[in-house]
Order: structure tokens, then sequence, then C-alpha cells
């Protein structure tokens, strides 16, 4: 009964999850009520702290926005009222504004608009929390001291004399005793207010230390190549190491599917990035994964395993890899039949170097740029709908679209590929920012379910260590996760499509084209791999663009 019960909780909860690295900014694409909106937010590196947003609307109707935090340990009669999102001059349709964040954990934005077609809700999650200490300016705590130093010795004064020569009557003479009484007060209150000023520092520091104790800490892992049943396997294991008081961050038992995996598993070679593979793998144990490796090229990788919790947290656990296979490296065709029918990966051209491999130059697929069209393997032609003069801004919010035509040029019939119309990972060639994407955005909608639902009901989270042990938990997610990979394709698309919002572009009703808002954080360059599915077969493209 236990194990029927998780069983159906997993299978309300949404399968889409948010993985960064350097790239802080959670983007929302959709609607609320009858408006059409997309949605930046910049989260606070430190709580309490400001969250910076900024929605872009798409229509007209529009009369008002309105932002406010919702926690879920508080729900909706614990929220603070809601701020007005000022309209930004010159720029129709722009809205912006602050909203704060006071407590860590799982939050989110509650948008409503006011207009024309009445008012609509929509919940951005938003995970607060603290990820760096802020430093205060050597000049700052130097003037600070000197303050300090001066209001001590004028309390001093003040004491010393207040016991003595404000005692002493205008027409008598101070004499020794007066003198001594000054003394004596002067060193009991230099004692008593180091006493106070010790207390005070002792008190900050260990506010300080209890701050870092929960700053977020990324979980670690250690990736090898083992070998297993006559062939290449990856192997992944998770640090399992628990911060004081914080072993609730750490339980790697209660983690659910992210559209229908366990882990997404992406690994990317290190300088050239001319590589790049999507993988899913099993779980061994709580803190072991293991996955078929293809015939990669040899070199150095970079590892990206993305999982979500329980709780809708979602995070990516990075590591380096190094890849010497001892068998010639084959074609991704020849490869592909060994592999998960959802694990993927193909080679394309390096950056900022030629490729002189004459085999790997014969499997590759050209990396494009916006607005020039680049051949894929299946004879399709993939395009960024982007002109190729105009250019992309660090911090300004973009609607990344791509098209695949077929091989007559004509817009092609996508289909889901594990529940979504697109997959894209955006990574910046110097290795600082990775980010897996989809068209909804870069939010997590098992965030989004949570805090609707404690909203909806009013009841506080659920006790999960109550409801039943962490291996049953295990035991019936990997069931769930067994019975999904056992659907045909078809019906695994339904199911992890579930209720989401039509992610379709309107103006391509043919679903030929797949857009993924985002927003670049630093200037520089990037490469983009995408994926789509066409044909039942896996589509994957990569474009370079520069962000200024």
């Amino acid at each position: 009964m236990r194990k029927l019960i998780l069983v159906t909780l997993l299978l309300c909860l949404s399968f889409l999850a948010d993985s960064h690295i350097g790239s802080p900014g959670v983007t929302f694409e959709g609607k609320a009520g009858a408006y059409g909106l997309l949605v930046l937010i910049t989260p606070p590196d430190v709580i309490p702290g400001t969250a910076v947003i900024n929605i872009y609307t798409k229509g007209i109707g529009v009369e008002s926005i309105w932002a406010k935090p919702i926690y879920w340990y508080a729900g909706s009669k614990g929220t603070p009222s809601a701020d007005e999102m000022k309209p930004v001059p010159n720029e129709p349709g722009h809205y912006q504004g602050l909203v704060w964040l006071m407590d860590s954990g799982t939050s989110s934005i509650h948008l409503e608009v006011k207009g024309t077609s009445g008012i609509g809700q929509i919940l951005v999650p938003v995970m607060a929390i603290s990820t760096t200490q802020k430093v205060m300016p050597t000049s700052l705590g130097w003037m600070l001291f000197g303050l300090c130093v001066l209001l001590v010795v004028l309390m001093i004064t003040i004491i010393s004399a207040s016991v003595s020569d404000g005692l002493v009557r205008p027409d008598e003479q101070i004499n020794a005793w007066v003198n001594r009484k000054r003394w004596i007060g002067a060193v009991i209150s230099t004692v008593l207010l180091l006493l106070i000023l010790w207390g005070g520092k002792t008190w900050w520091d260990s506010w300080a230390d209890n701050y870092k104790r929960f700053i977020y800490k990324p979980l670690r892992a250690a990736s090898s190549v083992i070998q297993k049943q006559g062939r290449n396997f990856l192997e992944l294991k998770i640090d399992t190491t628990r911060h004081a008081d914080l072993n609730f961050t750490r339980k790697l038992s209660a983690i659910v599917p992210d559209h229908g995996k366990l882990m997404h598993l992406f690994l990317v070679r290190a300088e050239s990035m001319d590589v790049f593979a999507h993988l899913h793998p099993q779980r061994q144990d709580s803190a072991t994964f293991i996955s078929p490796l293809p015939q990669l090229p040899n070199g150095t990788y970079l590892l990206f395993g993305d999982i979500t919790r329980l709780s809708g947290f979602s995070e990516t656990i990075p590591d380096t890899l190094q890849i010497e296979n001892k068998i010639p490296v084959v074609s991704a065709s020849a490869d592909s039949a060994l592999l998960n029918r959802d694990d993927t990966y193909f080679i394309t051209n390096p950056i900022n170097k030629n490729l002189n491999d004459p085999l790997l130059a014969s499997n590759i697929v050209v990396c494009g740029k916006p607005g020039i069209k680049t051949p894929l393997a299946d004879g399709s032609t993939a395009i960024w709908e982007k002109g190729q003069n105009e250019s992309y801004f660090a911090g300004k919010l973009y609607e990344l679209s791509f098209s695949i035509l077929d091989e007559n040029g004509k817009p092609a019939d996508l289909q889901p590929y594990l529940g979504m119309m697109g997959h894209a990972v955006v990574m910046k060639t110097d290795g600082s920012v990775y980010i897996h994407l989809h068209p909804v955005g870069s939010y997590s909608m098992a965030s989004q379910a949570t805090i609707q639902q404690r909203i909806d009901k009013e009841t506080g989270p659920v006790n999960w260590s109550k409801l039943t042990k962490a291996t049953i938990f295990m035991d019936s997610v990997n069931q769930l996760v067994a019975s999904l990979d056992a659907l045909s394709e078809d019906d695994r698309n339904k199911k992890l499509m579930g209720n989401m919002p039509d992610t379709a572009d309107p103006d391509h009703p043919d679903h030929a084209t797949v857009t993924f808002p985002y927003s670049f954080p630093t200037a520089g360059s990037y490469r983009i791999w995408i994926q789509m599915k066409r044909n039942g077969k896996i589509l994957n493209s990569a474009f370079d663009v520069e962000v200024e």
C-alpha cells in the first residue's frame, strides 16, 4: 500500500527541473490567465536579499502586474503583500521591480496580472539560497573601526567624569580622591566596554559561522570508466559527506524522475568542446550511477549530472572524466545500437581551431551560427532564427528559436523527446556557464506543483520520514522509472507531458520550431547544443554565438 501511495505521488509530480552552473536567472515562458508572459527572475546570492524581476508581456490589455514571494513552509496566508511592478520607460510591455526574499528554502514568486481580460495568476519557483558571503570594503572597515575607537574613548571619558569631576561642586577643589575615582571609573568602564565588544564579536562570529554552514555547497562526485560485460561503462559515485545540521540537503535516496530519468548526464570534451553526449545512467544504489559509455574520442571531458530532489529542488553535480579508449572510434550511427534509446552523442567542429582527424571529420555535424542553415545527419537542416548581424547582450532575456526543415526545405514535423519538444544545453566556452534548458524555461515545474498544492490546501510540507523508509521509497522510484522505460514512445510521452503547457510555437503549428527562453549571464563566447526528435530519431545540432 505504501509503495502504491508513493508511485501515485510521483506520477503527480512534474518531470521538469532546472539545473545550472554560473547562470542564476530563472526564466519562464507561459500564460497567466489570458496573458502571455516572458519572465526573468534574478534571485539574490545572499538571503535576506532582493530578487530582480523583469516581465515582458505578449499582446495587449495588461493594466498592472503585482508580485510577491510565497514560501513553501508558510503558504499563501503567511505571505507579505504584493508589490507593483513598474512599467519600464520607453519599453512598451516591459515591467520591472524588486521583491524581498527573507528566508532560505523552496519559494516562488507569485505574479498577478490585471487587465481587460480579467485577472491572471502564475507561480514561478525560485530557490532562495545563499551562495556567497559579502565582503566589507577595506575602506569602510577602517572607517567603522575608527568610529568605534572614538565612541569607546568618549564613553570612557563620560563615565570617568560622571563618577569624579561631575560630583564636585563648582566652588570645590579637585583633590587626590576625586582623581583616583576618575581613574577607577576609567578602568572599570574600559573593562566593561571591552567585555561588551568581545560579547558582540562572539555573537557576530557565531552568526557568521552559522551562515557559512548554510551557504549552498554543490554535491561532488568521482567519475571513472570501468569494464563491464565486455565494454566500457561510466560509473559516477556521488560524495555522500554530510554537513553538520544539514543532513536534509544530502539525502540522495529522495530523488525523483526528471522527465522520466533519475539523472541526465552531459559530457563535453574540454577545451575543444567538439564532442557532446547526453546519457541517462541507472541507479545502482543511493550514491552510485552507471551508464554504457559510447566510444567517445579520447580526452578530458567536463561532466554535468542533473538530479531533482523530492522537494523540487534540482542541482547539477560537476566532475571531470578522462577517457582513453584503446579501440578505434566508430561512427555515431554504428555505436548508437549499443546505447539506451534515449542516449545520444555527436561530434562537431572544435572551437577556435581546425579539425585535423580525418575519421572524426567524416562524422561531424558542422556547428552553425544565428541565421545560417546547418545540415544535419538525416538530410534535414537546422536554423537559429536570428538575423546574422543582430547582436546578443548579457543580462537581456531572449527567446532562442530553432527550426528544423526537412529534405525539401519545408518545416519538419517534430516529435517529443522525453516528454519535451526540445532540449538545449548552453555552455560558455571557458566552462564557467552551464545550463540545461527546456521550452517552458529553466524553472522547476515540480516545485511549482508542490507550492501550488500548498496554497490550494493550506497544508504544511509532507513528513516523508513518517510516510515510508528510504529503501522503500527508492524501490518505488526505481519501479516507476523502469515502468516508464518499458512503455512505447507515444505512451511514455503522454505520461511525461501530462498537464504541461503547450510548448509549440503558435506561429509554427507544424511543430517545426522550438523556442527556449534564456538570458546569457555574462559576455563571451557560447556554444548551444540543441536536441529534437524527428522520424523516431534524435537530431543533434550545435550553434556558436558571441555575447556582448
